[in-house]
């Protein structure tokens, strides 16, 4: 992977490879801050994994390949129920379709980069490194920093899921249940979701997340996150649009 020159001081020296950057530096260390959280439900996954009868080839198989942690913990109750294969492909769908929202929001940085590079962002792209680098870069337009820090986050989060998780895989039955690692994972995302909540309107459309979330919740294949994921968008968008615009002379 190699990235374009920033062009400011030597505009023939050879490209910077993406993991020297500095924006992919920044993409790292941002993350980290996440990572604990990720670790925590990445180790709560493998052990999942490894106790739903998978056994550890296939359960390290389905880490690796499918990398979608809540779609995982969703669709082993019903392997391991012995449900229908359609059930199990129907709820990890309904549980990853808020990744055709984050897909729209990502378009403006990345729809011209070729389709193969984009199947292998697809691969790595994560919620949290979607909300980091919304964070990063707010305004919905190509910059030659957003590839190599894209990189950086997505390293650390492949990380701090994939090692737990086949740690987890691979320890199960030397790892107490009743740690509480599932819960300790929840509450240390949710502090770090807090970090992030800088201004009004993202405080309020958590909120209408939060309470969409739990009044959907007894719908079946967890459309409840769905429907959270929408409502959270529709009510940010309003928000935005209402809020006045600045003029290139400072009045609004």
């Amino acid at each position: 992977m190699t990235s374009p020159s920033n062009g400011s001081a030597r505009p023939s020296a050879a490209p910077l490879p993406t993991w020297r950057h500095p924006a992919f530096r920044r993409g790292l260390v941002e993350m980290l801050e996440i990572a604990p959280g990720l670790a925590a439900w990445g180790l709560v996954a493998g052990v999942a994994m490894a106790k739903s009868g998978l056994g550890v080839p296939m359960a390290l198989f389905m880490s690796l390949v499918v990398f979608a942690g809540s779609a995982q913990l969703a669709s082993l109750p019903l392997i391991a129920a012995g449900a229908p294969i359609w059930v199990v492909w129907a709820t990890a769908l309904c549980i990853n379709l808020r990744f055709v929202v984050f897909s729209t929001q990502w378009r403006p940085y990345f729809g011209h980069l070729p389709r193969r590079l984009r199947l292998v962002l697809g691969y790595f792209t994560a919620d949290l490194n979607y909300v980091v680098f919304m964070r990063r870069f707010p305004e919905p337009k190509p910059g030659p920093d957003q590839l190599p820090y894209f990189w950086g986050g997505v390293a650390c989060n492949w990380v701090s899921w994939q090692v737990p998780s086949i740690a987890g895989i691979v320890l199960a039955d030397q790892i107490p249940t009743e740690w509480g690692l599932a819960f300790a994972g929840t509450m240390a995302l949710v502090a770090l979701m807090g970090t992030m909540l800088g201004s009004f309107s993202t405080w309020v459309a958590a909120g209408v997340a939060g309470a969409a979330a739990v009044a959907a919740y007894a719908l079946p294949l967890r459309l409840n996150i769905v429907i959270a994921i929408a409502a959270a968008v529709a009510m940010g968008v309003m928000l935005e649009h209402l809020q006045p615009r600045k003029t290139p002379g400072g009045a609004r």
